[in-house]
């Protein structure tokens, strides 16, 4: 069985911090919350507990992990060199939901970039997870805390249900506050990239880089990426999504004429929708991510709302798109596409 150890977090105990540290260099498993999701943390540079993590998410050795660091300072003694546009990023952004891709340094091994000469850095900002990294004085590599492909955990009671009896030890700090993973932008090239949309606004970035970062296209899910969460199918609940996007009044009425064939047909339809959908006669079993308005609310509720519909046994989701380019909405539209893996239904 896995132990979970409830833990404050916003003065985390120092004697819960420091089992879990201890675990980490003995080369355990750890899952721990940040300000984006829980993350499932080994000692980066343990090339065996590495492995065990990959075994536990059943997780390909294709797919880079994220290292965390406590400090810009532990992330300089990871890379090969440290572009002046890095610092300057890390200087505004981090502790926070920021993830960097720079030319790792030889101390960094192969398992952990998938064999590529680039390693993905960041520091997080959540109590506990800096408590962590500095009680076990070693950098984590920290995936979403889940099996593979699943919707991210925001909550401990969402990694036990995949991974008890998979890892040694779950803190349980209570719902992360983000809701979606990192913004990733890579500076190996002569120009940033943004690889994943995520917890910084494309608009912060491009206030600081001068021009909006360019974003990456489709991926050749067979090779090796720079950073996690670039498959074509990836966050995805048990039950096959179907994403709708375009105007309000469409979207309600195509999701509205698909749950009810379904449910003609025999299956039970999940519902993923925004406050603004509810009472507008679309049966079956339904979930609201809260108001199209609050990004930030509905990143918070997204994954927990799939996991929700997952646990309803439903045959099929529904769920209604966001194309709002400010803040979070980026990465809300990135999660679903690749939640629906392809299904998209544009009204």
């Amino acid at each position: 069985m896995t132990v979970v150890l409830p833990v404050d977090a916003h003065r985390p105990d120092r004697g819960v911090i420091e089992r879990a540290a201890a675990c980490l260099r003995a080369g355990g498993l750890v899952a721990f919350p940040t300000e984006t999701v829980y993350g499932l943390g080994v000692h980066a540079l343990d090339r065996a507990a590495v492995r065990r993590l990959f075994a536990a998410k059943g997780r390909p050795a294709h797919d880079p992990l994220i290292v965390h660091v406590a400090s810009f300072a532990g992330a300089r003694a990871l890379v090969a060199e440290m572009p002046p546009m890095a610092a300057t990023l890390a200087a505004r952004f981090w502790p926070g939901p920021l993830t960097l891709v720079l030319a790792k340094s030889q101390a960094v091994p192969n398992e952990v970039t998938a064999g590529l000469a680039t390693v993905a850095l960041r520091v997080p900002s959540h109590a506990v997870a800096q408590a962590l990294l500095q009680a076990s004085g070693i950098p984590i590599a920290a995936p979403s805390a889940n099996l593979f492909s699943r919707p991210s955990p925001t909550r401990a009671a969402h990694v036990a249900a995949d991974l008890d009896g998979r890892i040694d030890l779950i803190l349980d700090g209570g719902p992360a506050i983000v809701g979606v993973e990192s913004t990733v932008v890579d500076l190996t090239g002569a120009q940033p990239r943004v690889l994943r949309p995520g917890g910084v606004p494309l608009e912060a970035l491009a206030s600081v880089l001068g021009a909006p970062p360019l974003e990456v296209g489709p991926v050749d899910s067979s090779r090796p990426q720079p950073s996690p969460g670039l498959l074509e199918r990836h966050y995805s609940p048990n039950a096959p999504l179907t994403l709708y996007e375009g105007p309000a009044d469409q979207v309600i009425e195509a999701i509205r004429s698909a749950a009810a064939e379904a449910r003609q047909a025999g299956q039970r339809v999940g519902l993923l929708l925004v406050d603004e959908d509810l009472g507008k006669g679309i049966e079956g079993v339904v979930r609201s991510v809260g108001p199209a308005a609050d990004l930030d609310a509905v990143a918070a509720n997204l994954y927990a709302a799939l996991r929700e519909l997952d646990n309803g046994a439903v045959d099929l989701i529904l769920a209604h798109g966001f194309a709002d380019a400010r803040g979070v909405g980026p990465a809300l539209r990135d999660r679903l596409r690749r939640a629906a893996a392809g299904r998209v239904v544009q009204c």
